[in-house]
């Protein structure tokens, strides 16, 4: 990918990488960082080279009567204007150029712009959200009407304490997941994987790395479903928590688009969760879930960025199976250190979510030690 940005706009920093020099760059890191855990192999799921951002935000500069889209500078010495973005999607790339030249000239929709947010899908729904420094009202839904019936978009404005929403508040979504095709909906600000190639490989590195013995699996942070839809074809139950009333919202619409029956989305934090489990608090929101019934065989966690806390670790320790999905590598290694002592690390993977970039998404699967001694000795 060449960008005329590069070595200006600070979204990209690897620009003097070729791509395949990226991804080896992060590949030693990662065993670098992790070899203390006995890592020396990892999968590495890569990206598409450019326009592979389904979600971008950037903030409007204003200049007189002159609008342009701007990025913090590498430098960090204030904003770059800019006039196109390589790394996102192509609706995307396509509808920015559009936007500003519709609304450059319109007072409402330009006066105390801020920011423009994109969501876009894989079916070419595109959610685009304005940010004012400004309160907006009924007259900004009639210019926000035009645009957005003139641009085929779903459109928000947003001010302080004011949300006006024109038509829907989400897109849906597919995902292709080795053939099989899943569909999601997907609410404005709610959390998602911004790369879609990348989240889709994601999906089908945690399905292909299951053991055997797949009874009924328990997720933590389940955001809308985007792991527990496509997982729950391998499990018999799947209950699924989150602490979000919008993903929780988005979940349960995303079982019936997909026809699936298996799954229990209940929102819960992670705290409350590992209370339930261990029978220390009684829950109305689970009023109609018999625990005691569940047999799980796996425990799916995506936590934040701080990682697990004490009680998440003592409840994830409670499994033969942990799958974890970490945006953190240091929280990770953290984790690891109180669960390695009892689970073997069955395998290790980089989900290069963000491209030119020195993050990195990680994935690790870990089965108890004495089950995995257990399975040799039988066979």
């Amino acid at each position: 990918m060449q960008c005329k940005y590069f070595g200006i706009c600070g979204s990209c920093t690897l620009y003097k990488k070729s791509y395949k020099e990226q991804l080896e760059l992060k590949k030693n890191e990662t065993i670098n960082s992790f070899k203390e855990f006995g890592v020396n192999n990892i999968d590495i799921i890569a990206s598409n080279t450019s326009h592979f951002r389904c979600r971008a935000e950037f903030r409007i500069y204003h200049i007189e009567d002159d609008i342009s889209y701007a990025m913090n500078r590498l430098d960090r010495q204030g904003v770059v204007t800019i006039d196109s973005c390589e790394i996102v999607h192509n609706s995307i790339y396509s509808v920015m150029p559009k936007i500003i030249d519709e609304i450059v000239d319109n007072k409402m929709l330009r006066f105390k712009l801020f920011s423009i947010e994109f969501l876009t899908s894989n079916l070419g729904e595109m959610l685009v959200t304005m940010i004012y420094h400004k309160k907006i009202d009924e007259s900004w839904d009639e210019e926000g009407k035009k645009l957005s019936d003139k641009l085929n978009i779903k459109l928000i404005g947003r001010s302080r304490k004011v949300r006006r929403v024109l038509s829907d508040d989400f897109i849906t979504d597919e995902i292709n997941v080795n053939g099989d095709k899943y569909r999601y909906q997907i609410y404005e600000n709610s959390f998602i994987q911004p790369n879609c190639a990348v989240n889709a490989k994601m999906i089908g590195w945690v399905k292909s790395n299951l053991a055997g013995d797949k009874r009924d699996l328990l997720e933590a942070y389940c955001g809308h479903g985007n792991f527990t839809i496509a997982l729950s074809s391998e499990f018999n139950r799947v209950l699924a928590t989150e602490i979000s009333k919008t993903s929780i919202k988005s979940a349960k619409i995303n079982c019936t688009l997909n026809n699936i029956d298996s799954i229990k989305f209940i929102r819960l934090s992670a705290e409350e969760l590992t209370e339930a489990i261990n029978k220390k608090r009684v829950f109305t929101r689970l009023k109609d879930v018999d625990l005691d019934s569940y047999n799980f065989s796996h425990i799916f966690v995506d936590p934040p960025r701080s990682g697990l806390d004490e009680h998440s670790i003592n409840l994830v320790k409670k499994f033969d199976n942990i799958i974890y999905v970490s945006c953190s590598q240091e929280t990770l290694k953290r984790d690891l250190k109180e669960l390695i002592d009892e689970y073997e690390i069955i395998n290790f993977a980089i989900f290069d979510q963000f491209a030119y970039t020195s993050h990195v998404e990680t994935g690790v699967i870990l089965r108890k030690i004495g089950l995995i001694r257990k399975e040799k000795y039988e066979n």
